[in-house]
């Protein structure tokens, strides 16, 4: 039986990496799409995958990436729309250019990598896609207007594709992860916001890399056959939380969760 083909946008680091990496280690054959140029011939020489430079957010650049895997494998079996960007200002600091960027790396991509990708889904009658949106996308936080909005809008353009491809055996799921161990939220994530996730996580820590691809993985694979339309939070139970968390760890005695608290 051929290989199944997993093609992963933002695939040269961090969430879509891991992604990457765990196709391969469930013998799909994997192509990743990226940006970044560099970094994105260094993780496919790593790992020995087909690696395509493409800008997202341009149909012309999406049209020659999905023509190019047809070309080398003839189908396409599950598609992760991973590729984003964030800006984290204040809303009113936050520029129109600033919100074209985001809404259009984020949401522009994500449908037009689904319109090229998902027709040859829809043409074989079968794949899965599964679209990583975000905690944010669930509850609104501060400094991320275009990002959270993106996220949201990401969420229900999953429900839209889903009702229609399902009806040609591809679903379309999301998955929001919440705080997650990245090279970007080093860099973004003050001690201050860390603090704060912890204080808000139930289970005390950011998530990794890997346990995001697992989860979607999982829904790309025929365990999931059934799972259509759904933005699964992947997220220690940070979309459940409300208040009290740190009187109900002081009342518990309980000092670490998870480990340790972010520093």
């Amino acid at each position: 039986m051929p290989k199944q083909i997993a093609v992963v946008t933002g695939g040269a680091r961090g969430i879509g990496l891991a992604i990457g990496e765990w196709f391969l280690a469930h013998d799909y054959d994997v192509v990743l799409l990226d940006n970044d140029r560099d970094t994105l011939a260094a993780a496919g020489a790593r790992l020995g995958v087909l690696a395509l430079h493409c800008d997202v957010s341009d149909p012309a650049s999406v049209a020659d990436a999905a023509a190019s895997v047809m070309a080398r494998f003839g189908r396409v079996d599950a598609l992760v729309n991973n590729a984003g960007v964030a800006v984290f200002k204040p809303a009113l600091e936050t520029s129109f250019a600033e919100w074209r960027h985001v809404l259009g790396i984020n949401l522009d991509g994500a449908f037009l990598c689904t319109q090229a990708f998902g027709a040859i889904m829809v043409a074989q009658k079968s794949g899965a896609i599964v679209n990583i949106a975000s905690i944010s996308g669930l509850r609104a936080s501060t400094l991320r207007v275009a990002y959270g909005t993106s996220k949201a809008a990401i969420i229900h353009l999953t429900k839209q594709y889903a009702v229609e491809f399902g009806n040609f055996g591809v679903r379309v799921n999301a998955v929001c992860p919440g705080p997650v161990e990245t090279e970007m939220a080093k860099l973004v994530h003050s001690v201050a916001i860390r603090s704060d996730y912890y204080d808000t996580v139930p289970m005390g820590r950011y998530g990794t890399v890997e346990e995001m691809a697992g989860l979607v993985g999982f829904l790309c694979s025929d365990a999931a056959s059934y799972v259509n339309g759904q933005a699964l939070a992947n997220d220690g139970g940070f979309d459940a939380a409300g208040v009290g968390i740190q009187a109900f760890r002081r009342n518990a005695g309980i000092n670490e969760v998870g480990g340790s608290k972010p520093v």
